[in-house]
């Protein structure tokens, strides 16, 4: 299946790509398909398993599926609307749908978290009931495979058994480093250019341009806002205090030492991942645990080559990032619920060496080069938040994952785009360590710092 540089870079909001993202999206789905078939009376039963009951209260996966319900969408979500719909849940225990209807719903009642039961499929899961009295009228179990994708029982199955990258109907059906780099050989293109004609097949240049400026003017509206934002605390109950404005601030007046440019970045990350965890506008990249990472080198790219913001040289960098992440995607995984935070911030990290080694002139092998030796340097990260939240350790993650981005294009260019260990391989290497992994390790706070923390 053709997997898209929009599919990958979704404009949503925080503080989870898999558990606020994904449910809501689910819920809209399942109210949009039986829309009609409620009724006074009815009543809707929702089930979070495995990780999705785990962290579901502090990824907020209850409102997430509340306001999904309600038809609500996380790339058009209105603060003002939403709030109006936890208001009416909160206090008159009626559930408003699209339309002007509502129904009766106690979220406590209404919501279960089965915690330690897990489906066999993936450990994100929810299903949705529809009853009018004792009778189940529709009922339908929905997976949240990291990214903010959503697939049902029966397009998670056809997913698996979905023809193989040739069959694409694309000019270039790359499914791998190998034949990603073959192609770009024959061809004479660099990544960027093939994943930009594959688009093509699917949208017009003016709609890929308008769609790809809209994701920078995200991401980067993002950093701004968590540099300048005036909150001070991050909601959860860890009592988090914001880093970036402060960072922001302390960095003009300061003796900037040669390695200050990383504190730049780090700020950057850090800020779009401050406003993911206070539920902001955020861009998936390729999640929202790791969204951080692909901005802040896109924005530390547009301060060393000096380019505006709507230069089309930022677009190149999101089509490359696109590529690898759509290779990890189809070969592993992006979601830190299968194979832990290395899925997550380690494929952002290689999405963001690779469009930055491609914008200082890399070659094709070295792109692919920049993204393996950050992919590497990822390996056997668990993910393991305290209390559920995406805060401690995923923030500072985000910090470091950019860190080394940079500093895994800046090795590669060294080279010739020669090296040992290929990105087919680490990428392997990943999911096979991703299913060794515990599932304590795995998005559920059982283990890890989540346990070790003072707080707990």
């Amino acid at each position: 299946m053709f997997l898209s540089v929009l599919d990958m870079f979704k404009i949503g909001v925080g503080p989870s790509s898999s558990h606020t993202m994904g449910p809501m999206i689910a819920a809209n789905r399942f109210a949009t398909e039986h829309l009609d078939t409620l009724s006074e009376g009815s009543l809707v039963e929702v089930v979070l398993w495995g990780s999705l009951a785990f962290t579901g209260k502090g990824h907020a996966t209850d409102r997430a599926v509340i306001l999904g319900l309600a038809g609500i969408r996380p790339e058009t979500l209105d603060p003002q609307q939403a709030e109006q719909v936890m208001t009416c849940v909160r206090d008159r225990r009626m559930l408003p749908l699209e339309g002007g209807a509502s129904l009766d719903f106690d979220a406590d009642t209404a919501i279960r978290f089965a915690y330690g039961e897990r489906l066999e499929a993936h450990s994100n899961a929810l299903t949705f009931r529809l009853k009018n009295g004792q009778e189940v009228v529709a009922e339908e179990t929905f997976y949240s495979i990291g990214g903010g994708f959503v697939l049902t029982e029966e397009e998670l199955s056809a997913a698996r058994d979905a023809p193989g990258p040739e069959d694409q109907n694309v000019p270039f059906p790359f499914g791998s480093a190998e034949g990603m780099l073959r192609m770009a050989a024959d061809s004479g293109l660099s990544i960027s250019e093939m994943k930009r004609r594959n688009e093509l097949a699917c949208r017009s240049e003016a709609d890929l341009k308008e769609a790809l400026g809209r994701v920078v003017g995200t991401m980067f509206a993002c950093i701004e806002r968590g540099l300048e934002t005036r909150q001070r605390e991050l909601p959860g109950g860890l009592g988090l205090e914001r880093r970036a404005p402060s960072l922001a601030q302390d960095m003009p007046g300061r003796n900037l030492m040669p390695h200050s440019a990383f504190e730049k970045v780090a700020a950057y990350a850090i800020a779009v991942n401050e406003e993911n965890a206070a539920g902001g506008r955020i861009v998936t990249a390729p999640t929202n645990g790791a969204a951080g990472i692909v901005p802040a080198v896109m924005r530390y790219a547009r301060e060393v080559l000096d380019l505006p913001e709507d230069d089309p040289a930022l677009h190149r960098y999101l089509l490359t990032a696109a590529a690898i992440g759509g290779i990890i995607k189809a070969n592993a995984s992006i979601s830190g619920a299968e194979c832990g935070c290395q899925a997550e911030v380690g494929s952002a990290s290689a999405m963001a060496a690779a469009g930055l080694a491609e914008l200082l002139g890399g070659t094709p092998a070295q792109v692919e080069n920049a993204a393996e030796i950050a992919l590497e340097h990822h390996l056997g990260m668990t993910c393991d938040p305290v209390l559920g939240l995406v805060q401690v350790p995923c923030i500072e993650r985000n910090a470091l994952g950019s860190v080394k981005a940079i500093t895994a294009a800046a090795l590669a260019l060294r080279g010739t785009g020669e090296h040992f260990m290929p990105l087919d391989a680490c990428i392997e290497t990943m999911r096979q360590t991703g299913e060794d992994m515990l599932e304590k390790y795995k998005e559920t706070s059982l283990g890890g710092l989540a346990v070790n923390s003072p707080n707990c």
